[in-house]
């Protein structure tokens, strides 16, 4: 698992080693792991031309001793500091190892560019010349390293104010930071190197945390020896209309491909028929009326996809939320809840998975603060609304209250398609049916639909259906026996 801090986390730890340690050996510590990353960028070190952008803080700092042992490598190493304070003893080491300041001028010309403007402290949009250097350094060819977090991006959020540095390579020190993790922050990190400086039996439970395959392949249920149909999970859908049929079709292919051992579909004449063509292996019941006594037992419900939003939604919506089973709720299923939030106290547990527009509306928030604020927003609608929140995006993130983020590092921008979400909901639900929490039902069912959504995509567009399709080879693909 990939676990990431704030920076007071940071802080904390580096504080607690630093007692322990002479002065200057963490410093020391990240400026080798950075100037060797560095090297390693440059291919060969003599000759090619570095430019440090340094502010007054232990980034500049960490800049400064990196670009002393590139220097002595044969570089040409010139500074560029954004004030009149730079870290001393870092400047002079740079300056006796044969490096020089020079201007703003000198971006133009770098082969690499160190940004060490500001540090993990930092937050709110970056002020004159910080923001100057940063537009300086988007314009100029030269690969951009990043020290900790890119200027700009705030480390324990990954909000971005104004300016800020987009990194091909971003090298943070001792653990990742939250910003990195969640966009927009992500978005400006390009690739990240860790570099190990000793936190690690410092640092407290993490902020946020990302599955890995491994964590996935722990979680996955597995069919047993005496398995039957019903041991193996039983989801009951709510899903489709007459104006959106296709949904309850992609819901319950998610479903089915994800492991449900029997998929129940309840919904009106036309979606019924939509599924039956595409899935005789589900159960189905045909709604005359908003009711579910005759669906059959269920261990989970999905509620929503394309399930429209008139009465007899909303009526269909309150008999299964009156069930005492888990319900995961998306779509149309969320525009009703918003418009009815009394439909949410129920005693069993409920997995939300929102848009940032439909997060917006449950949380009577303006859906560009939600996007630029993940985090938080994810946090609060947990915290508020009593469920466990998948919120889908460019980054998607999963809160449980009282329970670290977790953040999806699965995926890939073709998965913005229509019904894509449809088939989220399905594998996701299948994964509550089968037993798992709605944390982990949430982490798992989002982190296989982006494996699924590479595979299928492999570099091209690719359709709902598509992505569906390829949730058993991502199951395959994440768990060590494949079955």
């Amino acid at each position: 698992m990939r676990t990431a801090y704030t920076a007071d986390q940071i802080r904390g730890a580096e504080h607690a080693l630093m007692a322990r340690l002479p002065e200057g050996t963490l410093m020391q510590r990240a400026a080798t792991g950075l100037a060797a990353v560095c090297a390693g960028l440059l291919g060969g070190v003599y000759g090619r031309r570095v430019v440090l952008l340094v502010g007054s803080g232990d980034n500049g700092g960490d800049a400064l001793y990196a670009g002393e042992r590139l220097a002595r490598r044969g570089a040409r190493v010139e500074v560029v500091p954004a004030g009149s304070r730079s870290h001393e003893a870092g400047l002079r080491a740079l300056l006796d190892a044969g490096g020089r300041v020079a201007g703003g001028s000198a971006i133009e010309e770098a082969d690499l560019i160190i940004d060490g403007l500001v540090g993990i402290g930092a937050s709110g949009a970056l002020r004159e010349p910080y923001a100057g250097l940063t537009q300086r350094a988007a314009a100029a060819p030269g690969v951009v390293v990043a020290v900790d977090v890119p200027s700009g991006v705030d480390a324990s959020s990954g909000e971005v104010a104004g300016a800020a540095v987009r990194a091909q390579v971003t090298v943070t020190m001792g653990a990742y930071k939250t910003g990195l993790l969640v966009d927009p922050g992500a978005s400006f990190t390009g690739a990240v190197e860790l570099v190990d400086i000793g936190l690690g039996p410092y640092l407290p439970d993490p902020d946020v945390a990302a599955l890995t395959g491994p964590d996935v392949d722990d979680l996955m249920p597995r069919p047993g020896n005496e398995s039957d149909k019903y041991r193996r999970g039983v989801l009951g859908v709510a899903a489709g209309g007459d104006l959106f049929t296709g949904a309850a079709v992609l819901a319950v292919g998610g479903a089915l491909r994800g492991g449900a051992g029997l998929v129940r579909y309840a919904g009106r004449e036309a979606p019924v028929a939509q599924v039956r063509a595409h899935w005789p292996e589900a159960v189905v019941t045909l709604l005359d009326e908003p009711s579910i006594e005759h669906v059959g037992r269920v261990q989970a419900w999905v509620l929503g996809p394309g399930l429209g939003t008139d009465g007899w939604a909303h009526e269909l919506a309150a008999r299964v939320l009156a069930t005492d089973v888990p319900v995961l709720i998306d779509a149309d299923g969320l525009t009703l809840v918003a418009a009815d939030r009394g439909l949410l106290r129920r005693a069993a547990p409920v997995l939300i998975t929102p848009h940032a527009g439909e997060l917006a509306r449950l949380l009577r928030a303006d859906r560009a603060d939600v996007e630029a604020a993940r985090l938080a927003h994810v946090r609060r609608a947990a915290a508020e609304l009593c469920v466990t929140v998948l919120l889908k995006g460019s980054t998607t993130v999963v809160a449980a209250d009282s329970r670290p983020v977790r953040v999806n590092v699965t995926g890939t921008p073709w998965l913005a398609s229509g019904g894509t979400g449809d088939v989220l909901s399905g594998v996701a639900g299948a994964l509550l049916a089968q037993g798992l929490s709605c944390y982990d039902a949430a982490a798992c069912g989002a982190y296989l639909h982006g494996v699924a959504g590479r595979l299928a995509a492999d570099g091209a567009p690719l359709t709902a259906a598509d992505v569906a399709g390829a949730i058993p080879a991502a199951i395959r693909a994440v768990t060590s026996a494949g079955s």
